[in-house]
């Protein structure tokens, strides 16, 4: 080896295996984990079975807001995503990327509704005339 290499050998043993201060789960937390992932995925089963809600919006509904728990499931015990991690910057991405999405969506329908209404003067004559 001369001087000026800078090779592995310099480097601490465990630096390779250093990935932070945060630890990247346990058997205990992926047990957690998988345990509710799939109590969230059997209760639209069970909602949409059976007829509980009786309404067919209100299961809609009921099945949209156990996926959104199902996704922090996911992000917190699979992803390991908290404001703790990489100083909070995953997660600060992770809402940009969020309120990216809500505003696409949104303009899009906002866009689609007016395209409804304003170009298709002809459907709303055409129910005045039955």
């Amino acid at each position: 080896m001369s001087a000026h290499d800078t090779s592995a050998a310099h480097a601490p043993a465990d630096a390779h295996d250093a990935h932070g201060a945060e630890p990247h789960g346990s058997l205990r937390g992926y047990m957690i984990g998988f345990i509710l992932s799939v109590i969230l995925t059997a209760i639209p089963f069970w909602l949409v079975m059976t007829g509980a809600l009786g309404s067919t919006t209100a299961t809609a509904f009921a099945i949209m807001g156990l996926a959104v728990v199902q996704i922090v499931v996911h992000m917190v015990y699979f992803l390991h995503m908290n404001f703790r991690t990489e100083g909070g910057w995953s997660m600060l991405a992770l809402v940009f990327t969020l309120i990216l999405v809500v505003i696409m969506l949104a303009g899009s329908m906002w866009v689609m509704y007016h395209l409804n209404t304003n170009m298709m003067p002809g459907a709303h004559d055409m129910r005045q005339m039955l």
